[in-house]
């Protein structure tokens, strides 16, 4: 099941997509739930899935506006050097255990929405990554009972101001400039796709092909990044953990490639869908 949250009219909500449509369970739930974040805290994909094909949708996809998959996560974990191609390419050692930093809500825009370039920088990088949505929250959660805390899967942009990421050690500030990062299409809930999947990143630009990456590449698996973080702090329902980015960033190209007004990104996850969006100045 896909689930999306979206806006019409300037108004938000909730969903479920099928074959193009969009069934409003914001409305059809009757005010049951305020949002994605609250259905999957209740574990009411039983109920979502029961509207699919219940009565005329109320919107197709492409009249909707795409919000990021959870507009209001209370935490959004960035996982940093976890693919050993962008090890290398950074010039930089592994971790014993995985580096991480934050990124606020404010800093992702959905599906089909312009990332925005900053006026006070024109090193602008794309970095297509795997994000993992929590559904049962918990802390200390052990790496065999991870996959149950996982409510679904979505692809991500983490948009990077490069310069300013490098002002100092702490990378912040270059990974939460406003609307750079991307976050969608959709979650596909976690009983479409198996625990330990194979799981396939690819990111393009323009067309070209830049990063290619398999999940079993991944340096601290899934399930470690889940028990690691759980154990420092509790996990909630709507919790976002982003697994890092394969090698071929703009950055590191030879010359450096960094994304400008007109550019169309697009990150695919072969057992999830494709998010795309365009680049636009911020005004």
């Amino acid at each position: 099941m896909k689930l999306v949250s979206f806006e019409v009219s300037g108004k938000a909500s909730f969903g479920v997509v099928e074959d193009g449509n969009v069934y409003d369970l914001g409305l059809r739930l009757a005010g049951s739930y305020a949002d994605l974040k609250d259905l999957i805290g209740a574990d009411a994909f039983a109920l979502a899935a029961a509207e699919v094909g219940k009565g005329i949708p109320e919107y197709r996809l492409d009249d909707v506006v795409l919000l990021p998959v959870i507009p209001n996560p209370e935490q959004i974990f960035c996982i940093g050097l976890n693919y050993a191609d962008h090890v290398a390419e950074t010039q930089r050692q592994s971790t014993e255990r995985p580096m991480i930093f934050m990124r606020v809500p404010a800093s992702q825009v959905g599906h089909n929405q312009p990332m925005l370039r900053p006026g006070e920088s024109e090193k602008f990088d794309y970095e297509g990554e795997i994000a993992i949505i929590i559904g049962k929250g918990g802390r200390r959660i052990s790496e065999e009972e991870s996959w149950d805390h996982i409510a679904g899967y979505a692809c991500y942009n983490d948009g990077s101001i490069r310069d300013w990421q490098l002002h100092t050690a702490q990378w912040g500030p270059g990974k939460n400039f406003y609307r750079t990062g991307s976050f969608g299409p959709w979650m596909v809930t976690a009983d479409e796709i198996p625990a330990n999947a194979e799981m396939t990143l690819v990111t393009r630009l323009n067309g070209v092909e830049l990063q290619r990456a398999t999940t079993p590449q991944l340096i601290h698996s899934i399930p470690k990044l889940i028990a690691y973080i759980s154990t420092f702090t509790p996990l909630s329902p709507g919790d976002v953990i982003v697994t890092g980015t394969p090698g071929g960033i703009g950055l590191k190209r030879t010359p450096p490639l960094f994304l400008k007004p007109g550019d169309v990104v697009e990150i695919e996850v072969d057992r999830i869908g494709t998010l795309v969006n365009t680049v636009e100045n911020e005004l």
